[in-house]
């Protein structure tokens, strides 16, 4: 609420004072934190487990993409719904692919994990870089 008083966006496109800067990094922690604690509780306490609580949060994630392409809603507002909805996904996805069958996980492991995550962010980034079809600006949020 102080940062919309005072800044009169939410926006992050234009973060040009230190002011501005400092309420969006304390944005960032806030979100992290909560977001991580969300993911826990998903996982550990809500009866969903790792898997579930992935789906439940992919989900919310897919209606929030659905409402940017489809509906009016603020973009800025959904960037930072999007943006809180990452923090619990990586940490319930994070537990599907590491935690032995047993936990409810895949059983990867950390270096199994890395390397499917990484083959993923590979694959998107030359998607993305070689995508004849994609914006001449780029799109960022």
């Amino acid at each position: 609420m102080y940062w919309r008083l005072s800044a009169h966006s939410f926006s992050v496109q234009n973060i040009r004072t230190f002011k501005v800067e400092l309420l969006y990094w304390i944005a960032i922690l806030f979100s992290n934190t909560l977001g991580t604690a969300l993911g826990d509780f998903l996982a550990d306490n809500s009866g969903l487990g790792f898997a579930g609580g992935a789906l439940l949060i992919g989900g919310l994630l897919a209606l929030t993409v659905i409402a940017t392409y489809f509906t009016r809603i603020s973009k800025t507002l959904l960037f930072w719904i999007a943006f809180v909805l990452t923090r619990p996904f990586g940490a319930t996805m994070g537990d599907v692919l590491t935690k032995t069958k047993e936990r409810g996980g895949l059983n990867f492991g950390t270096i199994g994990s890395s390397i499917i995550l990484g083959s993923i962010l590979g694959i998107l980034i030359l998607y993305t870089t070689f995508n004849p079809n994609k914006d001449a600006e780029g799109s960022a949020a």
